[in-house]
């Protein structure tokens, strides 16, 4: 029997298989670009020439994404946005316009989610997570595409998701629910604004564990046991990975990849045991202990 071996590591941060340059004189509108996954996208970008527009709530976001788009030596600029609200979408876009260009890629990266039992979720949780990762996701592509109808020009969407969109997600249904909604959206618009020469993808990433994970999110990984060994692939994601998928596919080389949802999971989500594992419960895997119904609602 051979032994296991995994897949292969990817080579080092700043290694791209596109021509260096290949988005120069471009600009890239990231939400949620200052930390984590989105940092990660935004990075591959500045390295192959775009100039960064980052677009969060929360100030320190904006100077972490700041920070690391200068220390690339990407020209950068940062701009407050509640991707609730299209009036502060439209304005960002404004502030986009008005320093570099017309964004030529927007990458639909801002979401909320945080792990809770479907019966202890309050009605505002719900809408708050189906708002921000559905509703704002709709609301920039909207602003984007508006844009560049109006001045015919051809763009590029990535709508980041995630693979419990296909299977449903235990302890996330906020999200899973928000997420489907998303790829659907997804393969919708790229039908619709083919023709005008937008694209539109979706971009699954499975685990790339990174430092600016929630604390509620962390906290669950903490009670997994060692990461690697429980990936088909015998190791988890390193966030230049997904950059590199998000730059192609919005390249000269992806551009007739429209509508599809790309997963840079090692196969993860598609794994499957020939006899099933003993139920646990969404309550007992988060270490919580009965249903309070007298709890908060």
């Amino acid at each position: 029997m051979a032994d296991k071996i995994g897949l292969p590591a990817p080579p080092m941060p700043g290694d791209s298989a596109l021509k260096p340059g290949t988005f120069d004189g471009q600009t890239v509108f990231v939400t949620g670009g200052g930390t984590g996954l989105g940092k990660g996208i935004a990075s591959e970008f500045a390295r192959l020439g775009a100039s960064l527009v980052i677009a969060s709530r929360k100030p320190d976001h904006l100077d972490a994404g700041r920070e690391a788009m200068e220390a690339i030596g990407a020209p950068v600029h940062v701009v407050a946005c509640d991707i609730r609200d299209p009036d502060s979408i439209a304005a960002a876009f404004d502030e986009a316009v008005a320093t570099f260009s017309l964004p030529s890629v927007l990458i639909n990266n801002a979401a909320a989610n945080f792990p809770v039992p479907a019966e202890d979720m309050s009605p505002n949780a719900w809408r708050t997570v189906v708002d921000i990762t559905l509703n704002g996701t709709f609301f920039c592509a909207r602003e984007f595409a508006r844009r560049h109808l109006a001045a015919g020009t051809p763009g590029s969407i990535i709508n980041v998701g995630a693979s419990y969109a296909w299977t449903g997600g235990p302890g996330f249904a906020h999200s899973a629910a928000a997420k489907a909604g998303v790829k659907n959206m997804t393969e919708t618009l790229a039908v619709e604004w083919g023709p005008y020469g937008i694209q539109v993808n979706g971009l699954v990433p499975g685990l790339f564990p990174h430092e600016d994970m929630t604390a509620d999110i962390q906290g669950n990984l903490k009670r997994t046991n060692d990461k690697d060994p429980v990936q088909p692939a015998l190791r988890v994601g390193q966030r230049q990975e997904l950059g590199w998928a998000a730059t192609f596919l919005a390249s000269p080389y992806g551009r007739f990849i429209s509508g599809h949802t790309l997963t840079v999971d090692g196969a993860n989500w598609q794994r499957r045991h020939l006899t099933n594992p003993e139920v646990v419960t969404v309550r007992d895997q988060m270490g919580m202990g009965p249903f309070d119904p007298d709890g908060k609602r």
